[in-house]
């Protein structure tokens, strides 16, 4: 019997390349940091499988150049707003996602954009190869992380890591809002249920956590920023289409909000006119929110798990919600 054949949209970890090659598949995988969409579409002709990432569209077309073959997506991130579920069962074929062991290394990134805008990092670490420090006792103040409050939006598993970390720094409050009450997490780390408008009015910090569908698209608009205080900072490791941009850009020309610390943007990568890099107050980083050696160790372990079941025709071992 010829070998299964796979294709990866990203060049795959040695360990995940020994994995799949002990497996016996017949692995084809991209070195592209951008892989063109044309070349992609080429590249799938034929497989049984395809491992991809939030970057890669897979789509109607993506299954019509894959053909009859293709019997699984499995893509190497928690979000699937990229894979179009309903096409892909309504051919049949399984699809399957990483969740679960983003947790840690995401919630330390949150804690350190909160850090980073309130403590004003950016905007000092830049004055270092200027010389220009300045000794006059009021420069570059930012503030500290104790007595705030902090709202979170979305308390799943990210969002109570966030919790537990931000309670060592001895925040007043910790709100959260979502579509229902996470009795058992809001317990565990002491956060109280509120509605999404009561956040956003309290909170010196609000942190984005929740998973972006239709429900959350532009969550956040001008007439929400303006709700907040106007110290108030804003922090995003979800996606970048809970923010509606155009509008946050807005409110820190504007001086609505205090300021914002984005992991995730529109589009990205970011262009490099991009208004947001106007404004010191405003920390940008380029989607590393996973990016920890642990973290991705774990999610090619899980991405290869769902491959290798979809292709013995099993079920999923963490197969995406329908």
């Amino acid at each position: 019997m010829a070998p299964k054949k796979v294709f990866s949209s990203y060049f795959l970890t040695e360990d995940a390349q020994k994995r799949l090659g002990s497996l016996g598949y017949d692995l084809d995988q991209s070195s592209a940091d951008q892989l063109p969409r044309a070349e992609f579409l080429r590249r799938v002709k034929g497989v049984h499988g395809i491992i991809c990432d939030s970057a890669c569209q897979v789509d109607a077309e993506t299954l019509d150049a894959a053909g009859d073959t293709l019997q699984v997506i499995s893509t190497h991130s928690v979000g699937y707003n990229h894979v179009d579920l309903a096409e892909a069962h309504r051919r049949g074929i399984q699809t399957g996602h990483t969740p679960d062991v983003l947790t840690d290394a995401v919630a330390d990134l949150a804690l350190t954009l909160i850090l980073m805008v309130l403590r004003r990092v950016v905007e000092a670490a830049a004055v270092i190869p200027t010389g220009q420090w300045c000794n006059q006792p009021t420069w570059m103040l930012g503030r500290q992380l104790r007595g705030k409050a902090v709202g979170i939006v979305g308390l799943g598993r990210i969002g109570e890591g966030v919790a537990q970390r931000l309670r060592g720094f001895g925040v007043s409050r910790i709100l959260y809002s979502g579509r229902r009450p996470r009795e058992e997490a809001a317990l565990r780390v002491g956060a109280k249920f509120v509605s999404f408008d009561e956040l956003v009015r309290q909170s010196d910090v609000v942190c984005i956590c929740c998973s972006l569908n239709g429900s959350t698209y532009h969550l956040f608009t001008y007439d929400v920023f303006k709700l907040m205080k106007p110290t108030a900072v804003i922090i995003n490791i979800s996606r970048g289409g809970v923010i509606k941009q155009e509008d946050l850009v807005s409110a820190l020309a504007n001086k609505i909000i205090g300021g914002a610390g984005l992991d995730v943007m529109t589009p990205e990568p970011l262009p490099t006119d991009s208004h947001l890099l106007k404004y010191p107050n405003c920390v940008l980083l380029p989607h590393i929110g996973s990016a920890t050696v642990e973290a991705h160790e774990a999610m090619g372990h899980l991405c290869i798990d769902n491959l290798q079941a979809g292709l013995e025709g099993k079920p999923l071992p963490h197969p995406i919600p329908q």
